[in-house]
């Protein structure tokens, strides 16, 4: 676990936004609020390989609004694993860590937002329990956006 503004971590979201720009042409411009990702309401995950930064990925409270997001969700932001590191299970082993952490904090859901030119990830969260739930957030109306929930409670 390290802070939003962690050295480690804004190299890995500068590589992500890089990733999105050559994914969509753009960077991903949903509001980011680093106090959101502190504990006990959030959290942000840095994995190393070696001592180098090689994933990560976060998850912040959300409360709604209905009927998409709901009481007790988490939304999970920037899982990434660089390209370098890619194919050794770090983005499933950060993906449950997240799971894990949300759900011992309180969270019922875990929710995300991701794209139709990211298949990796896609295959990742389906494979991981993850269904189609109705689109919400800035990217709610695109073509390209979709949103994942999967509950975090038995």
């Amino acid at each position: 676990m390290v802070p939003y503004d962690d050295a480690d971590a804004r190299k890995l979201m500068d590589e992500v936004q890089q990733e999105y720009v050559r994914r969509y042409g753009e960077p991903d411009i949903s509001p980011m609020d680093p106090a959101e990702f502190a504990p006990p309401r959030g959290l942000f995950l840095v994995g190393y390989e070696d001592g180098t930064p090689v994933a990560t990925g976060a998850w912040r409270a959300h409360d709604g609004p209905p009927p998409a997001l709901l009481p007790g969700d988490a939304e999970l932001k920037r899982m990434y694993v660089a390209r370098t590191a890619r194919g050794r299970g770090y983005a499933r082993a950060v993906l449950a860590e997240l799971e894990r952490t949300a759900a011992e904090a309180g969270r019922l859901r875990a929710v995300l937002e991701t794209g139709t030119e990211q298949p990796e990830a896609i295959a990742l969260y389906r494979s991981s329990g993850y269904r189609d739930m109705q689109k919400y957030g800035l990217y709610k109306d695109d073509e390209r956006s979709l949103c994942l929930a999967k509950s975090l409670v038995d």
